[in-house]
């Protein structure tokens, strides 16, 4: 009976451990329902909340779409009506380019016109007498042109390069006419032009009468800004002319003071690019001929200028006048008229944004200088025009009565370097 007690407590023991078993396999799965209903109950209000945003969004993106067919319909209408604008002003604007580039070329034909007419009165009125008190001053009458001489003597007009034109008459001479007797040499092919240095006779048929103002110097020109002072022929002698050219050029004309010191001619101006570090170049340097310097556009094409009288350690006015219209060309030295020329870079056009300095010769842009060819002396009243000016503009630049308008560049865009020095002289011919 023990026995059996003892068995049937083992089995009484073993049903009550599954039973509490049980009882806490039901309570944890009786947890886990309600954590499942929990979660389904979120998971529902989440579904809730993702449609109510859905619906919102597609009530939003009917909206955007509706906005921009209506935004892209606006945007092609204005589309449509800047093309058309755009066309229109292209259109307006080749037209205006078409006026500029007409009323260009008849300014510099009407430049070339009044420089033929300035040197037809200047030829008048050196042949014309000088009247004497109580007399009655002759008319004057054409003189009629007379035949080439005979090749016995020297020629008025001598031609520098490689060949000379024939012997003309005086009298029969205009500085206007465009005399194809030969090309100054020129280190790009030969084109057909002309390079005229006025010489002997030449020179006196543009003398002044003797009833005109002779030219003044710096000394009794007043007023003329600041005076450049350039001490040696060191590299390190620069000035910076600005910002380089700002805009395009077609013509120019490039006036200054100058004076040089005895028997040395240096680099007046040096204009380079990315492309060409000799765009433009007024060069002179030792190896030169004594009072000549390089008139350069466009590397490799020059003319070579005669400024001889520069040699004499004086102030003398220069102005050097290019217009791509026929490739004219002509220098001034004391307002007179010594050389002139055509079909030098004719139609060519110098462009901005490069580098411009007065006294060295660039290598390369805003540097690779070399003393030979330094300018060694002073420069005062120097400006660049963006046009040719007339031979009565060079005048009154060389006798100080006034200052033609349009000039884009002065010496008060120059910054000095080195030892050059700026000197604020009321008259430039009483500094030092």
């Amino acid at each position: 009976f023990r026995r059996l007690q003892e068995v049937t407590l083992v089995h009484l023991q073993a049903i009550a451990d599954s039973y509490n078993a049980t009882v806490g396999v039901h309570a944890r799965l009786q947890g886990l329902a309600a954590e499942s209903r929990a979660a389904a109950l979120a998971l529902n209000q989440s579904q809730a909340a993702v449609q109510g945003d859905l619906a919102q969004l597609q009530a939003w993106a009917r909206k955007a779409q509706r906005r921009s067919r209506r935004v892209g319909a606006r945007l092609r209408a204005l589309a449509l009506a800047l093309s058309e604008k755009s066309a229109r002003h292209s259109q307006e604007e080749k037209q205006h380019q078409a006026q500029r580039d007409a009323l260009q070329d008849a300014l510099a034909r009407l430049t070339l016109h009044v420089h033929g007419q300035d040197a037809r009165l200047a030829a008048l009125e050196g042949q014309q007498p000088t009247a004497k008190p109580g007399t009655t001053a002759p008319r004057l009458t054409p003189t009629p042109a007379r035949a080439p001489p005979a090749q016995s003597g020297p020629s008025p007009l001598q031609l520098q390069g490689h060949r000379q034109g024939p012997g003309a008459s005086p009298g029969s001479w205009s500085p206007a006419q465009d005399l194809s007797a030969g090309l100054q040499r020129t280190r790009e092919p030969p084109a057909p032009g002309s390079h005229q240095v006025l010489t002997g006779a030449a020179i006196t048929q543009r003398d002044p009468p003797p009833w005109a103002p002779t030219p003044q110097g710096p000394g009794e020109a007043c007023g003329l800004g600041p005076v450049l002072v350039f001490p040696n022929a060191s590299t390190e002698n620069v000035a910076f002319l600005g910002l380089g050219l700002p805009v395009a050029l077609r013509a120019l004309s490039f006036c200054s003071w100058l004076r040089t010191a005895p028997g040395r001619l240096g680099t007046l101006l040096s204009y380079a690019t990315e492309d060409n570090d000799n765009k433009l170049v007024l060069h002179g340097r030792d190896s030169l001929a004594p009072g000549t310097v390089h008139f350069v556009i466009g590397d490799p094409a020059f003319r070579e200028l005669p400024l001889q009288s520069l040699l004499d350690g004086r102030w003398h006015h220069v102005c050097v006048i290019w217009t791509s219209l026929q490739g004219r060309y002509w220098l001034h030295v004391d307002r007179r008229l010594v050389a002139a020329g055509s079909h030098f870079r004719e139609g060519y056009e110098i462009p901005p944004g490069g580098s411009l300095v007065l006294g060295q010769e660039q290598d390369r842009v805003g540097g690779g200088f070399d003393s030979s060819e330094a300018f060694v002396g002073s420069m005062s009243g120097l400006a660049i025009w963006d046009r040719a000016l007339v031979p009565r503009e060079v005048t009154n630049l060389a006798t100080g009565k006034e200052m033609p308008t349009g000039a884009i560049l002065t010496l008060a865009n120059a910054s000095a370097g080195g030892f050059v020095q700026r000197v604020g002289c009321t008259c430039p011919g009483s500094c030092s």
